[in-house]
């Protein structure tokens, strides 16, 4: 293998991060490796990991505390473009170039050669961090254990991490996949791998509870939006960082944002995961509320072909494109007049709508009332019904002189 005198890894404390320390020293002439841990909302998880990656080899830790950036410059122009994954919320696939463009940054400052992610060779993360990387230096080096060591499996790494004396939080029985930030929590493996069976949500939940064990009694709540951005829960001004921690609780303790899919990876394979995303699902739903009063058919028409594509960027690793910040730039324009405020109620998972408004309101009351007004003339209706339906009056003209039946 090439030799390096520097890596940069990017660092999790998790299984496949624990052992690469120690793997990379053993197979790369013992390079210094030096672990970078990315602080995107993960809490707990950052508990002990610098005495952790000191004592399996690293040379010393950083924790970066992207929180703020990630909100800000990932989170907030998906929401507003309104992207979904097959009904994902992207939590995994935007946190993942922000942390690409740190390590890059930490690189040039180390001097380091290349950069070590622990990535499997099956998952879309490989492609997200490794695009992130070459966007910002394709001249470093990537280094992808999963995808060159003798380690087949999960329970392989929990063998090596024995026998190299390496603490982990968990066992061959809770040896989920997880990955958590400020916006999400997923699941992957052990039981989950088969789509046949349900879920053990009392086992595997960590942000909430299942719908089942939610309150009887409904929450409310109510959220402001400046130019599709949310600024305010319940009338009291927040950060991003604050307020979706806010809406993490709220949604949590009602059963709220609890998803289980089949995706269809970057990769080509259909995978079975389920995530939780208690206070994204919230803002995403309020935010599509408050775009039904706020822009135009034709644009939310448009906007909802430009989102689907926007999902696909995201997902795909392909944040640092000009196409990304083209639609950007197109959903921007188209949040100038999303300011309002959305009212919500929370029940046993179901988000239900009590109430919109904004100052910018397309929505007139009396026009779309069923009441009298003064600026629509019901018979004109008729005109516009003749027009619309004439090709389809033609050709039904047209079948009976020739003869021909109905093809409906």
């Amino acid at each position: 293998m090439k030799s390096y005198k520097k890596v940069i890894l990017a660092y999790s404390g998790g299984l496949d991060t624990s052992i690469i320390i120690p793997w990379l020293k053993e197979n790369y002439d013992n390079c210094e490796v030096i672990a970078v841990a990315a602080d995107v909302g993960q809490d707990s998880e950052l508990e002990g990991l610098e005495e952790k990656a000191i004592k399996t080899g690293a040379s010393k830790l950083y924790i970066e505390d992207l929180n703020k950036t990630f909100v800000e410059d990932y989170i907030w122009p998906t929401l507003k473009a309104g992207a979904k994954y097959e009904g994902y919320l992207l939590g995994t696939s935007f946190a993942r170039p922000a942390i690409a463009k740190r390590l890059v940054e930490i690189a040039h400052a180390e001097g380091a050669e290349a950069i070590c992610h622990g990535c499997t060779g099956k998952g879309n993360d490989q492609v997200r961090f490794e695009l992130g990387i070459k966007a910002f230096d394709p001249s470093l080096d990537i280094i992808a254990p999963w995808r060159i060591w003798d380690l087949k499996s999960r329970d392989d790494e929990i063998d090596y991490a024995e026998a190299h004396n390496i603490p982990l939080k968990i066992t061959r029985e809770t040896n989920y996949s997880k990955d958590k930030n400020l916006w999400h929590l997923s699941h992957e493996g052990l039981d989950l791998e088969d789509p046949a069976n349900e879920p053990m949500f009392d086992k595997i939940l960590e942000m909430g509870v299942s719908p089942e064990k939610a309150p009887d009694e409904a929450t409310y709540v109510t959220i402001s939006f400046e130019k599709g951005i949310p600024t305010k829960i319940d009338g009291v001004e927040m950060d991003g960082v604050s307020l979706i921690r806010k809406l993490n609780e709220l949604g949590g303790k009602n059963g709220i944002g609890i998803f289980d899919v089949v995706e269809n990876r970057l990769v080509g394979m259909k995978s079975r995961g389920v995530y939780e995303t208690p206070g994204g699902t919230i803002l995403y739903h309020a935010h599509e509320v408050l775009e039904t009063i706020c822009i135009d058919k034709e644009t939310a028409h448009f906007k909802a072909t430009v989102a689907q594509k926007m999902a696909d960027i995201v997902y795909n690793g392909q944040w640092f494109t000009p196409l990304r910040k083209a639609i950007c730039a197109f959903v921007d324009e188209t949040q100038k007049t999303v300011t309002g405020e959305v009212k919500l109620k929370l029940y046993k998972g179901n988000i239900i709508n009590a109430g919109v408004t904004s100052p910018y309101t397309l929505y007139d009351e009396i026009t779309a009332s069923f009441g009298e007004d003064e600026d629509y003339d019901q018979k004109d209706s008729q005109g516009f019904i003749n027009l619309f339906g004439l090709p389809i009056a033609v050709k039904a003209k047209l079948d009976k002189r020739a003869g021909r039946e109905s093809e409906f």
